[in-house]
C-alpha cells in the first residue's frame, strides 16, 4: 500500500505542477493588462488630455443635476427658498407670465425643491391662499414627491411599500393640478404635470387623449409636454414603438422651425434602439432627423430652456454618424452640464458623457490631421 501511494505521490507531481503554472498564468493576465488594455488606455488619457486643452471639463467638474446653466435670476430664486424665502421665487415666476416654456421648467426647479423641503412653500400658501403660482408649485411638487418615494429602479426591484406611497401620492396629486389648472384656465404646466400622473396611475390611453387635448389647446408646440408625452407613449410605460414614433413624427412635421420639437424622434430611436452597432443609426431617416434637428437648433431662440437637451442629443448622433467635428461644435456648446439624454440613463452619467465626448475630440482630431 504504501509503494502504492508513493507511485500515486509521484504522478500527481506532474499534475500539480500544471495546475500551479494555470494559476500563474491566470493570475499575470488578471492583474497585468495586455499590450492592448494599456494601448487602450493610453490613448484614453491622451484625448483626455486634448479634450482639457481645448477647454472642456473633466467628469468630476461636470454637473448631474442640470442640462444647463441657469439664468442667474433664477439661480438667486432657488438659493433664496432654499433658505426659506419665498418672496424672490414668487417674483420671478409671476414675473415670466404666459411664457409658458420658461414657466414649466422654472416650475418644476421649484417644485424639486419643495419635494425635498415645503416649509417655504406652506409659508408663500398660507400668506397667499389662491396664488395660481403657488398652486402650480404644489401640484408639480406632489408629483415629482410621488417619483422620488416610487424610487428610479425597475419594477422588480421596487417594493410593496414604495409602490403603495408612489400611487397613493399621485392619487392625491390628481386634486392639486385640478386646483392648478382652475386658479389659472390658460395655464398649460397643470397638465403637464398630470402626464406624470397618467404615466405613474396607468390612464388609459383614451383619457390621456383628452389631457393631451387640454395642453395643446394652451401650447400646441410646448417642448416639455411633447417630451413628457412621448415618455407616455413609449414601449416601456403605456403604449408602443409604434404608437411612439407616431406621436414623435407627427408632433416634428407640425411644429415650427425653433419649437425643437425635431428632437422627438431622436428620443423616440433612443428610447427603442436595441441594436448593439451604430447602422441603425445611419439609416436615411435617421440622416434626415439629425438634419432637421440641426436645423431646428439655429433657428430656435438661443435663450430657448430646452435648446441645451437638443444638443446633448445632436452631439451624440452626429458622432454615431461620423459626423466628429460637427459633433464636438455641439460638445462645446453643452460641456459642464449632463443631465440629459441621452447620458442621464447611466449611472455614471459624467463619465459616460466624457468618453463619448473625449472619443469625438481624438476623431475630430484625427480626420483633421488627414486633410493636412
Amino acid at each position: 500500500m504504501t509503494v502504492l501511494f508513493w507511485i500515486l505521490g509521484v504522478l500527481a507531481v506532474p499534475t500539480l505542477i500544471f495546475a500551479l503554472w494555470l494559476a500563474w498564468v491566470f493570475l499575470k493576465e488578471f492583474f497585468n493588462p495586455s499590450p492592448d488594455d494599456d494601448a487602450e488606455a493610453a490613448e484614453a488619457a491622451e484625448a483626455a488630455q486634448a479634450a482639457e486643452k481645448l477647454g472642456l471639463l473633466p467628469a468630476e467638474r461636470q454637473n448631474t443635476d442640470l442640462a444647463a446653466p441657469l439664468p442667474a435670476e433664477w439661480t438667486t430664486a432657488l438659493a433664496a427658498v432654499r433658505g426659506g424665502d419665498w418672496v424672490p421665487a414668487a417674483d420671478l415666476l409671476a414675473s415670466v407670465g404666459q411664457d409658458w416654456e420658461r414657466r414649466s421648467a422654472l416650475a418644476y426647479l421649484l417644485a424639486d425643491c419643495a419635494a425635498e423641503e415645503d416649509a417655504w412653500l406652506l409659508a408663500w400658501e398660507a400668506v397667499r391662499p389662491d396664488d395660481p403660482d403657488a398652486a402650480v408649485v404644489r401640484a408639480r411638487s406632489t408629483v415629482i414627491l410621488a417619483w422620488k418615494l416610487r424610487g428610479g429602479k425597475r419594477a422588480q426591484y421596487t417594493t410593496g411599500e414604495q409602490f403603495d406611497a408612489f400611487h397613493r401620492t399621485l392619487a392625491g396629486a390628481r386634486e392639486e393640478v385640478a386646483r392648478a389648472a382652475a386658479l389659472n384656465p390658460d395655464d398649460p404646466t397643470p397638465y403637464i404635470a398630470e402626464i406624470w400622473v397618467a404615466l405613474g396611475l396607468g390612464y388609459p390611453n383614451a383619457e390621456m387623449d383628452k389631457l393631451w387635448a387640454e395642453i395643446t389647446a394652451r401650447a400646441p408646440h410646448h417642448y416639455e409636454a411633447h417630451f413628457s408625452a412621448l415618455q407616455y407613449w413609449c414601449a416601456k410605460w403605456r403604449g408602443s414603438e409604434r404608437q411612439a414614433f407616431e406621436f414623435a413624427e407627427r408632433a416634428a412635421a407640425a411644429a415650427p422651425l425653433g419649437s425643437l420639437l425635431t428632437a422627438l424622434p431622436l428620443i423616440a430611436h433612443f428610447e427603442h434602439d436595441e441594436s448593439d452597432d451604430t447602422a441603425a443609426d445611419n439609416t436615411p431617416q435617421m440622416l434626415a432627423r439629425v438634419e432637421a434637428a440641426l436645423a431646428d437648433a439655429a433657428a430656435a431662440d438661443p435663450s430657448h430652456p430646452r435648446l441645451p437637451e437638443l444638443r446633448h442629443l445632436l452631439a451624440f448622433y452626429l458622432h454615431l454618424q461620423d459626423r466628429n467635428e460637427a459633433a464636438l461644435e455641439q460638445f462645446k456648446l453643452v460641456d459642464g452640464h449632463v443631465n440629459a439624454l441621452p447620458w442621464r440613463y447611466r449611472g455614471d452619467m459624467a463619465g459616460y458623457y466624457c468618453q463619448v465626448r473625449n472619443t469625438v475630440v481624438r476623431e475630430a482630431a484625427q480626420a483633421a490631421a488627414a486633410t493636412v
